[in-house]
């Protein structure tokens, strides 16, 4: 028999280590967390007498050898203290209860004041018997110890049904595997795998996810001959290039409508420099800037521009938990006919991505604008984004050349530059990975 030792940060690696290195007919003897990580001893051959000379029989004597019993007298314990904490609070309610007869009010004030005593008296036990983290390592431990087990039976649960879904479904694995490849986020995948035929063939599989995902993309329509007509106000956290987008579409509303029928206004007042690189580009373009401070001043602008075609707003990048995003909120609010359009970055974390749509959604945007495709490794995790909160997308940027890197969006031509990105990538998702995303649901999915 084969005993041996493993630890890892969480029990998903520690049980990956298990199943990589004695396979799926290793027994686990034991579980602790340490303060590296987590730590199972796991035994392939498994031989229940040398496990019991080894020390982990549940006739070792010590705690310290026998982990299972340890844990099994530790959970005895807790269910005992769990009983006496509810009989406790128990007595605690009669006690307050067992006031005297409302006939007796006026004649049993010594009774009332012993009652009211003793409830103050089991009340003092009940805290006192209280158990928590602090003050009972042993019952703290008990909770790890049953933490560590829930954790490690969804780890096998989910790479059972991952499994199974394979060898019955291979088709809807497949394309669930493609979908993480791309970037897709779980629930954005589940949600299109969802719309495929049930008697699907394998080159539908191949072509068909693709064509669904495309469908889902929402684009706005806008093209650059219909640039301008209204004020439009760029937001989104900083970095994503708002402020050379906002000069990208300038020059092609100059090119359209001239230069005098184009203004640009900065709100930004925290970035050093800011208002300076957005009148570079208005010289350079021959269009006016303009500032403003606040509600009133954007107002008062806005009344001075109100015969210009095109009005384009740069605002400050600011994180979602900045406390300067609800002020920004409220100048933007100041006039009831500007266009609020959301600026992503295709390069950034996907999470990040669906923060800052979240942090954003009280302004309720009406489009969104994806930039630096040139920068991102993937894209899915972006158009995850757009398709989760079903978000219309007006034009794409990838590069910083003025007026040339930018172009209207086509949902099309994005899946094929995301399906592109993936070939450049010979990466594979582990089977660990795609049980852990899909192994939950995948009988849902069936």
């Amino acid at each position: 028999m084969k005993i041996k030792r493993f630890v890892a940060p969480d029990m998903r690696q520690a049980m990956r280590q298990v199943r990589d290195e004695q396979g799926p007919d290793a027994v686990i003897l034991s579980t602790r967390r340490l303060d590296e990580g987590i730590e199972i001893i796991a035994a392939l051959d498994y031989d229940e007498a040398l496990v019991r000379e080894a020390g982990f029989g549940v006739d070792a004597p010590k705690r310290d050898e026998s982990p299972l019993r340890a844990l099994r007298d530790d959970a005895e314990r807790a269910a005992r203290i769990d009983q006496a904490r509810a009989a406790t609070a128990a007595a605690v309610e009669r006690a307050a209860k067992g006031g005297a007869p409302a006939s007796q009010t006026n004649t049993n004030a010594p009774q009332r004041q012993s009652s009211a005593a003793l409830a103050a008296s089991v009340a003092d036990v009940v805290r006192a018997a209280t158990v928590t983290p602090n003050n009972d390592a042993a019952v703290n431990g008990v909770r790890a110890e049953i933490n560590n087990l829930r954790e490690m039976l969804e780890v096998q649960l989910s790479t059972l049904a991952w499994n199974q879904m394979d060898r019955e479904q291979p088709l809807r694995a497949r394309v669930l595997r493609e979908m993480t490849r791309l970037g897709i986020d779980a629930d954005v995948a589940r949600a299109l795998c969802a719309e495929l035929p049930p008697g699907m063939t394998p080159e539908q599989a191949r072509y068909l996810p693709l064509g669904i995902l495309s469908r889902n993309i929402r684009t706005s329509g806008r093209n650059f001959d219909t640039v301008g007509g209204g004020v439009i106000a760029l937001v989104g956290t900083t970095g994503v290039g708002k402020t050379t987008t906002i000069a990208k579409l300038a020059a092609r509303a100059v090119l359209r409508h001239g230069a005098s029928n184009v203004a640009l206004i900065s709100t930004d007042q925290y970035r050093i420099g800011a208002g300076a690189q957005l009148e570079h580009y208005g010289r350079l373009l021959g269009v006016r800037v303009f500032n403003a401070q606040d509600a009133n001043s954007l107002r008062n602008v806005l009344l001075q521009l109100r015969g210009r075609n095109t009005v384009l707003v740069d605002t400050a990048g600011l994180a979602g938990n900045d406390p300067k995003l609800q002020q920004q909120f409220e100048t933007l609010r100041a006039t009831s006919d500007l266009r609020v359009c959301l600026v992503l970055a295709a390069n950034a974390q996907a999470q990040a991505i669906d923060n800052a749509v979240r942090a954003y959604a009280p302004l309720a945007p009406q489009s969104a604008i994806l930039t630096k495709l040139d920068e991102a490794p993937l894209i899915g995790g972006a158009l995850s984004a757009l398709i989760r909160h079903g978000l219309p997308l007006d034009y794409t940027t990838d590069g910083q050349r003025v007026p040339e890197d930018i172009a209207s969006a086509d949902a099309r031509k994005l899946v094929c530059l995301a399906a592109q990105l993936v070939k450049q990538r010979s990466d594979e998702p582990d089977d660990a990975i795609l049980a852990d995303r899909f192994g939950g649901v995948a009988p849902a999915l069936a």
